[in-house]
């Protein structure tokens, strides 16, 4: 097993010195990281047998988490690596073999400005109280913006700041803030409890990995109805997708209510793309969407269909279209026109932006 643990961690260094996103270990291949955006083979490696990826994958794991591996066949933890990096791990089987998934964690937050992101964001982390998300696909950084934005709570606000995450991710040194980490099904049986148990912990702030059930919503929103402010993410494209998948997560007879709810406490919605830049590396592209008067009647409405519209025209307010943002990208010469028309979410609508 040592000998297991020294290679991992030869691994590990490769790819902080690649400057690599992830690390995917399986049987039949050499490993495998993502490098802006795209995977490399490290060839010069040996393709491993699956003794030797089961040997790697394991050395991970304490005994509690091989257990529950053991009986799900998959399990997810984070992984501390010396005092340069943490790593989110998922161990699965495929194949009946066993294969894992890094995802390399900076041990440093990076800023707002950092990661060029719309400096509106400054205003979402000075709230007392509702609901902000950030959303897109999965690998595009929505884990990176919120912890920019918990980072500036913690250096700006005197507050009780819970995360509740599966698993940590960022570590955040407290600094103005009081803040407590917990990771689920080591600190609390899932999100749905940990957020329950926020009002009684006197919490002021909660970041929320992820909002995976109607349950965790619920209980979201009602604790940025009654003076949280709540940050989290979902796995969606836009921000009108996400108004809708967040009420057809309800029943039918429930839609109306938490159609007010959401009106009520929605503070805005982030949505982040990567996209391989032309000099090489990744660039951000975003949507954001600002919850207005008028945002919110046309969510009380049920007419999530048009909030494409009022994204677009309310520039002035500080809202920018998906569209918006990759046509200021390609016009600076930052990204080319074929990324950005596989990015964007109406091509037809990009390219009719690009010939004016």
């Amino acid at each position: 097993m040592d000998d297991y643990k020294k290679e991992m961690e030869d691994l590990l260094e490769e790819v902080i010195k690649r400057d690599a996103t992830d690390l995917h270990i399986s049987a039949g291949r050499p490993p495998i990281l993502r490098i802006d955006g795209s995977l490399v083979i490290l060839s010069e490696r040996e393709p491993f047998s699956p003794e030797h990826a089961k040997g790697l994958a394991m050395s991970l794991l304490n005994k509690n988490q091989e257990e529950k591996f053991l009986v799900n066949k998959d399990v997810d933890l984070s992984v501390t690596y010396k005092d340069k990096a943490r790593f989110r791990v998922n161990i699965y089987q495929e194949s009946n073999n066993i294969a894992a998934a890094l995802r390399f964690i900076p041990s440093r937050v990076r800023t707002i400005e950092e990661l060029n992101l719309p400096p509106i964001l400054h205003q979402f982390t000075q709230a007392s109280q509702g609901f902000f998300l950030v959303v897109g696909p999965s690998g595009h950084g929505k884990s990176t913006a919120l912890a920019a934005m918990v980072d500036e709570i913690n250096h700006s606000r005197q507050d009780h700041l819970i995360t509740i995450e599966d698993p940590i991710e960022y570590i955040f040194p407290q600094d103005k803030c009081i803040i407590d980490q917990r990771e689920v099904s080591v600190d609390v049986a899932d999100f749905h409890r940990g957020l329950r148990a926020m009002f009684r912990q006197d919490a002021d702030v909660a970041m929320i990995g992820e909002m995976r059930d109607p349950e965790t919503i619920s209980t979201a929103m009602t604790a940025a109805e009654t003076g949280h402010l709540i940050l989290s993410t979902l796995h969606t494209n836009t921000a009108a997708q996400t108004v809708d998948r967040i009420i057809d997560s309800f029943p039918p007879h429930q839609q109306t209510q938490i159609r007010l709810q959401l009106a009520a406490t929605l503070l805005g919605i982030l949505s982040r793309r990567l996209i391989p830049a032309v000099k090489g590396g990744l660039i951000n592209a975003v949507e954001l969407l600002i919850a207005n008067s008028a945002v919110r009647n046309l969510i009380r409405e049920g007419k999530t269909h048009q909030i494409d519209m009022v994204i677009e025209t309310s520039v002035e307010e500080g809202m920018i279209s998906l569209n918006r943002s990759l046509v200021d990208l390609v016009s600076r010469g930052m990204i080319s026109y074929e990324n950005a028309k596989t990015y964007s979410n109406n091509p037809h609508e990009l390219r009719m932006m690009l010939q004016r």
